[in-house]
């Protein structure tokens, strides 16, 4: 794949025996609003185009093309073990997955929500997250780690990246969501900024998920700070295709794999 099509974070590609990426949008043979490197298998995308472009992704990794595990991602705080290929009809409906088994690709999907890759790089243990809202308030990250911990992992040598997601200056939110916030993430009001209509906020959405990745108590976690809002050129964004008025929008994979 050409350069640009996929970040990498410090934190992840130290480890020799982990292979990485955060894939951007650019690449791919996806065409119209799904230009280029659609992974969503949820998308209106043509099916082969989406194939094509998680072969490509497979390839970066140095993976077969059918080693890109997907869930089918509900927004919730569902952990899977995963530990051979997943057909894609087959996709367990959760937001996170964890493996020890080396040569498979954990691929979170996101257009705007937080997509975390963590690894215990001694143990020999990764995960991947969806952490939108709604999954890093009733505890996908927690979840995660626990899950993780069962495979071996120890909470204290787990690094967690997050990656491009949608950022508080272009994430605004209403009372409604204001209200379940508070009650449910009691002393966290620093999340929500002040807003620029009555009665909404501007939530920090990185930011919370930092916050509990500390209350993970995990060994270290870093984002890459990147808003997927705002970088139309390199990520795709839920919010900004509903600002437009697009039909559809493509999705970022966020992978990551141990090598064998």
């Amino acid at each position: 794949m050409s350069a640009g099509t996929s970040i990498e974070a410090p934190d992840l590609s130290a480890h020799a025996g982990i292979r990485h990426a955060f894939f951007t949008r650019l690449g791919g043979v996806s065409e119209g609003l799904y230009a280029a490197l659609n992974g969503g298998l949820g998308s209106g995308d043509a099916p082969e185009r989406v194939a094509e472009n998680r072969a490509q992704m497979c390839a970066h990794l140095g993976l077969p093309a059918d080693r890109l595990v997907s869930l089918y991602q509900i927004h919730s705080a569902e952990v899977v073990t995963v530990s051979a290929p997943v057909a894609a009809a087959e996709r367990p409906r959760a937001d996170a997955m964890v493996t020890r088994v080396p040569g498979l690709a954990l691929g979170i999907a996101t257009a705007d929500c937080g997509p975390i890759l963590f690894a215990d790089a001694e143990s020999r243990v990764v995960g991947a997250a969806h952490a939108g809202w709604k999954g890093a308030l009733t505890g996908v990250i927690g979840a995660t780690v626990a899950a993780m911990e069962a495979l071996g992992a120890r909470r204290h040598r787990i690094v967690a990246v997050l990656g491009p997601t949608i950022a508080q200056e272009s994430y605004e939110v209403g009372p409604d969501f204001i209200a379940r916030f508070r009650a449910e993430a009691p002393g966290m009001d620093r999340f929500l900024g002040a807003g620029t209509r009555p009665d909404h906020a501007q939530f920090d959405l990185p930011g919370f998920i930092l916050a509990r990745l500390a209350e993970a108590e995990i060994g270290g976690a870093t984002a890459l700070n990147l808003c997927t809002y705002a970088d139309a050129a390199r990520f795709y964004s839920y919010r900004r295709a509903t600002h437009r008025g697009e039909a559809d929008y493509g999705r970022l994979i966020s992978a990551i794999a141990l090598t064998a």
